[in-house]
């Protein structure tokens, strides 16, 4: 299915080294090494537990089997400094983390992996003397400081700490980050979360089954494909600074944008109710497109048409995943 990584493959010869991603085996993350592998970029596939099956939707089993696969528990510091030294990493997009329920099930754990693990990061990015370092923040840190409109969560209490955390690390010792905060991501590899309905959606319906969204209004799309071309522009030349950047996609309410799931099969028995998602849907992501390097812009049209035809594919190869719960 190479038509999924096809828009948003880039020159190897931008990279001088080897490409840490951390959080590989989710679904950003998945992508990003999907595409670097794809472009020629030696990349580090890193996660706690190492596991193909999310790249192997995008790039296949064969493909994805073959990435260069290490287990990497964040929080340690050592075993973090000692893959980075050994392997003379050159750049690292900073992925790893819990999301927010697992950070309220565990708040402690949730810290050490979100807080400690983007320390252990950055300092190993410093005794390394690396240049490139991007990481993902979320739209959960722009619901502090709290009593705003939209839900405060300790997952966005964390993503805060790692911003101004990183802002540290240039202030004091010029260790250059681009933090970015991903709105709503959708599309292929996509299974968890709440906010992992829209895609779940688009699959219930190439598998002709019926679905509901359990929220309404305007919402954010941001292609998973387009997250990640950012994350590779973010680490394609040598950074100065400590940046934070909002990332948007489309902002549509769900209800237009399941019109256009509909457009592909008007025999889908798909809905959306219930009240508007509690997070912001429409950031303005301008001043990243103007810092960053040009990548694409997938249009809400062309990302539920791609991800349509890959659950297609999926479906009739005997590979498409359960539907999420």
């Amino acid at each position: 299915m190479d038509f999924l990584t096809d828009p948003f493959l880039v020159s190897a010869d931008k990279f001088d080294g080897p490409v840490l991603v951390t959080g590989a085996g989710g679904c950003i993350g998945a992508w990003v090494c999907a595409i670097l592998s794809r472009s020629g970029v030696s990349v580090i596939a890193s996660d706690l537990k190492p596991s193909p099956d999310r790249a192997a939707l995008i790039i296949g089993d064969q493909a994805a089997s073959a990435l260069d696969w290490v287990a990497l528990d964040v929080t340690d510091a050592a075993a973090v400094s000692n893959l980075v030294t050994s392997r003379k990493v050159r750049a690292i997009i900073h992925l790893a983390g819990l999301q927010v329920p697992f950070c309220a099930a565990n708040p402690a754990l949730g810290a050490r992996v979100n807080v400690e693990g983007t320390i252990n990061i950055l300092e190993a990015a410093r005794a390394n003397n690396i240049k490139r370092t991007t990481f993902a923040s979320s739209v959960a840190a722009l619901c502090f400081p709290a009593g705003g409109p939209y839900k405060e969560t300790l997952y966005g209490a964390y993503k805060v700490a790692n911003e101004q955390t990183a802002f540290v690390y240039w202030a004091d010792w010029q260790v250059p980050t681009i933090g970015m905060r991903p709105n709503v991501v959708y599309g292929i590899a996509r299974d968890q979360g709440m906010s992992s309905k829209t895609t779940t959606i688009i699959q219930a319906a190439a598998m002709g089954k019926a679905y509901d969204i359990p929220f309404t209004g305007p919402y954010s799309w941001l292609y998973a494909g387009e997250a990640a071309a950012a994350f590779i522009a973010a680490i394609s030349e040598d950074g100065e600074g400590a940046h934070m950047f909002d990332m948007n996609g489309r902002c549509e309410t769900v209800e237009s944008s399941l019109e256009v799931v509909r457009g592909l099969d008007d025999s889908m028995q798909i809905s959306a109710s219930g009240s508007q998602f509690p997070f912001p849907p429409d950031l303005d992501e301008s001043p990243l497109r103007a810092h960053l390097a040009d990548y694409p812009t997938v249009s809400l049209q062309q990302g539920i048409e791609d991800t349509w035809r890959a659950f297609k594919q999926l479906q009739d190869a005997g590979r498409i995943p359960p539907l999420p719960e």
